[in-house]
């Protein structure tokens, strides 16, 4: 299945903010309907891919994101430790692959990586390609040399989120300008690596965020090819633990504006899912969103069980996805 030109019509790069409000002010059964069947032009209607994520070097990040338990501005009581070796990352990534994922994205806990760092990182690339797995990872900023360097070891995606809207990164972030996230993009698209960029809701910011957010994101010169969708998991210690969760419905309308706006790119109902009852991914799944990531844990927050996933998944009828996702443009 894939686009023809009676589709390109859906592919934009101009959004304006109010029309992505106009969306989201949509009656919900309107906005779903619309989702879904865009989703039905591009993707298969029934299929979800699955990947799998392991922190391979935990805590001890100098950046100050309000969200994250492995900045050392917040006492969270993170177990931090290095970068794991090679065996224990093959390690994980076969257990994934076996259980059914067909992705693994490995994350360090970096403001950005050294030329060292990169290289020892691109060994791991290499010997999880050989398992026939997918390869993601998420380092931090990257430098065009870098970025070529994961590019040569074979990565797929690089995941660089932009964590929020232009008006509202202030509040979140001091350490990192927002255009040095939308320069690592750059280098990663110029190295041919495919790009997962997303961004965190429920971190306190208004809905004009929320689609300031995808409006960034939808008018990039290339649309990711993967968009992760991340509901803040609150960790005590850090900044945002107490903020106002998001109204689940809520969330099934940005994953649903997001498809619409985005409709090549794969939307991943990301972190946050153990907030959620079965009903509310339902939802999720409804207005767009066609990955997950199981295991129990997502580099250091809780996850759903593998076999809660699954039980979920023939509850709905849904299938995991087995070849490669269409390419975003």
């Amino acid at each position: 299945m894939g686009a023809t030109s009676l589709t390109d019509q859906h592919i934009r790069h101009d959004w304006e903010i109010d029309e992505i409000l106009g969306l989201f002010k949509q009656p919900l059964n309107d906005l779903l309907y619309r989702a879904q069947s865009i989703h039905r032009l591009y993707h298969p209607a029934n299929e979800v891919q699955i990947s799998t994520l392991l922190s391979i070097k935990t805590g001890g990040c100098p950046e100050d994101c309000k969200y994250c338990p492995q900045s050392v501005h917040y006492d969270t009581g993170l177990d931090a430790h290095n970068l794991l070796p090679v065996t224990d990352v093959v390690d994980a990534a076969r257990k994934a692959r076996d259980a059914g994922a067909t992705r693994f994205c490995m994350g360090a806990a970096w403001r950005n990586p050294t030329n060292s760092q990169t290289r020892k990182v691109g060994a791991l690339i290499a010997a999880v390609k050989d398992l026939g797995m997918e390869t993601c990872a998420t380092l931090g900023m990257l430098t065009p040399s870098q970025a070529q360097t994961l590019a040569d070891a074979g990565l797929d995606y690089y995941n660089h989120n932009l964590d929020t809207s232009p008006d509202y990164y202030g509040q979140i972030i001091t350490s990192r300008r927002y255009q040095d996230r939308l320069d690592t993009l750059t280098n990663v698209r110029d190295a041919g690596i495919n790009v997962c960029c997303g961004g965190i809701v429920g971190m306190g910011e208004r809905r004009e965020d929320r689609a300031g957010l995808l409006q960034q994101l939808a008018n990039l010169p290339q649309h990711p090819e993967s968009v992760p969708i991340n509901n803040l998991v609150q960790v005590e210690g850090t900044p945002l633990h107490g903020v106002e969760p998001l109204a689940p419905l809520e969330l099934a309308r940005c994953i649903a504006v997001a498809r619409i706006l985005m409709p090549k790119s794969v939307i991943r109902l990301s972190a946050g899912r153990t907030e959620l009852s079965d009903e509310a991914q339902a939802l999720c799944f409804l207005a767009g969103a066609g990955s997950i990531f199981c295991g129990d844990q997502l580099l250091t927050t809780p996850n759903p069980t593998f076999d809660d996933d699954m039980e979920m998944f023939d509850d709905l009828g849904l299938r995991r996805r087995q070849d490669l996702p269409i390419a975003a443009t």
